[in-house]
């Protein structure tokens, strides 16, 4: 008899103790709530809306893309005690058992708990040597046609820092408030590093580890600084839906008529399906870049991204052109299934119009994405495509698009129907006509405010 006293005792204290456990985590929980009150109030001082970025989750695709909350300040997430069993064993940033309480309180004040949704389009950048105008342009053509907001990652040497911030800074306030920007120094690891930099061209292989640098980052589009966007950069970013479960990554054919092509003539490497692929629009899933492995031709055994790299490098270094882009072919060429190709039109290049023109969907739809290579921006050898990389870098924000952007890049491209490519400009603009109109429709929403 005495022992079930004993144990009922027991209970009894053990009941009060669990009692006066909660109710101080209640009070500690009210407490702290009018804290954050005054602190969302008062706001953070010194900190910048586009030097540090949010962080980003790690599911795959864009289901993986969610902002850490208003200013990062969610003291309880949309996370299940039971998944980080037992509660005292949760992230620093997840609030317990009290985030119960915290939720019940919200409720009843009639504020809905939702995380909020990033719906950013996440956009790379390597920019290294006399390349600042260039990235600049590029960076302006994202912002003018795009509707939804955007994420620039800015990967520069140290001495261009200071000038990407002052010029990206000296935008309209209207325009700033379309993107956020972070800026990282160049970085490749210690050991190779001299000969990853010196790569091809200086500092184009840090694209390849973008997915090591950018751990908290789901998904990214990276593209090369000679891009310039005739279509709002979310129409690329929405393919990443398209993407099957073993798509880590989507780029263009390198040519589409073979008998121009470059791999299938001259590389003395593998390569990517009967062409090749091109690297310099490259949209990527970096969290199943980082998770998968991956069929090699060195060993048996499949590698991690980050195992692959340097064995790559030095098997092939002596027979690979063009840099980081032969490494991409060579995992490609063994891990076909892992890429989503899309069509030409999202990379249009000099190839597809230097001897007529080759792209198919361009000639349908119009030019999407349009890359500069071999320098044709700024030489004569293309001057459809100067014209159009001058008619935008040109452009001030704030004037009529049509007037001052589609009506004087028009008139300059008459001017190169004597070459192939200007011949074909008409594909320049007929996509970009449009992008201008969904634009000047949505005027509440335009950067330029045209």
């Amino acid at each position: 008899m005495r022992c079930y006293l004993h144990a009922f005792l027991l209970c009894v204290v053990l009941t009060l103790c669990s009692l006066l456990y909660v109710f101080s985590k209640l009070a500690s929980t009210l407490e702290d709530r009018e804290e954050w009150r005054d602190v969302r109030e008062q706001g953070i001082p010194g900190r910048s809306s586009h030097d540090t970025g949010h962080l980003l989750r790690k599911g795959p695709g864009l289901a993986g893309l969610r902002d850490r909350g208003e200013d990062g300040l969610d003291r309880c997430k949309s996370l299940s005690v039971s998944y980080w069993s037992p509660y005292w064993r949760l992230p620093a940033d997840v609030c317990g058992l009290s985030c119960f309480l915290d939720s019940t309180l919200r409720v009843r004040s009639g504020a809905a708990v939702k995380e909020p949704i990033d719906d950013r389009s996440h956009l790379a950048v390597v920019a290294c040597g006399p390349r600042l105008e260039e990235t600049l342009t590029m960076l302006k053509s994202a912002v003018l046609f795009s509707k939804k907001p955007l994420h620039f990652y800015i990967f520069a040497e140290d001495n261009l820092h200071v000038s990407f911030r002052s010029a990206l800074d000296s935008w309209p306030r209207t325009v700033q408030t379309k993107f956020k920007f972070t800026i990282y120094p160049i970085t490749f690891p210690e050991e190779n590093a001299k000969e990853w930099k010196k790569l091809f061209k200086p500092c184009a292989s840090q694209r390849l580890f973008l997915p090591l640098i950018l751990k908290e980052v789901d998904s990214l589009l990276y593209v090369d600084t000679d891009i310039l966007f005739l279509r709002p950069v979310e129409d690329m970013w929405a393919l990443l839906s398209q993407f099957s479960s073993s798509h880590l990554a989507a780029m263009a054919p390198e040519h589409e008529e073979p008998r121009i092509g470059w791999y299938n003539r001259f590389a003395r490497h593998p390569y990517y399906g009967k062409t090749g692929i091109n690297s310099g629009v490259m949209l990527m899933n970096m969290t199943r870049l980082r998770e998968n492995f991956f069929k090699n031709d060195m060993t048996t055994v499949s590698l991690r991204w980050e195992e692959i790299l340097m064995p790559l490098l030095q098997k092939y270094k002596l027979n690979i052109t063009w840099g980081d882009q032969d490494l991409l072919n060579i995992i490609f060429h063994h891990n076909p299934e892992s890429l989503y190709v899309f069509p030409c039109q999202w990379n249009y290049r000099p190839d597809h119009c230097i001897y007529g023109s080759n792209c198919q969907q361009a000639e349908q739809e119009g030019v999407f994405i349009l890359h500069g290579n071999r320098g044709v921006y700024h030489d004569d050898k293309q001057p459809a495509f100067r014209a159009v990389y001058e008619a935008i870098q040109k452009y001030q924000f704030g004037k009529n698009m049509e007037a001052y952007l589609l009506q004087p890049l028009e008139a300059s491209l008459q001017t190169t129907t004597h070459t192939y490519c200007g011949r074909a400009s008409h594909l320049f603009t007929k996509r970009l006509k449009q992008s201008i109109i969904n634009r000047t429709s949505h005027k509440d929403d335009n950067p330029a405010g045209s």
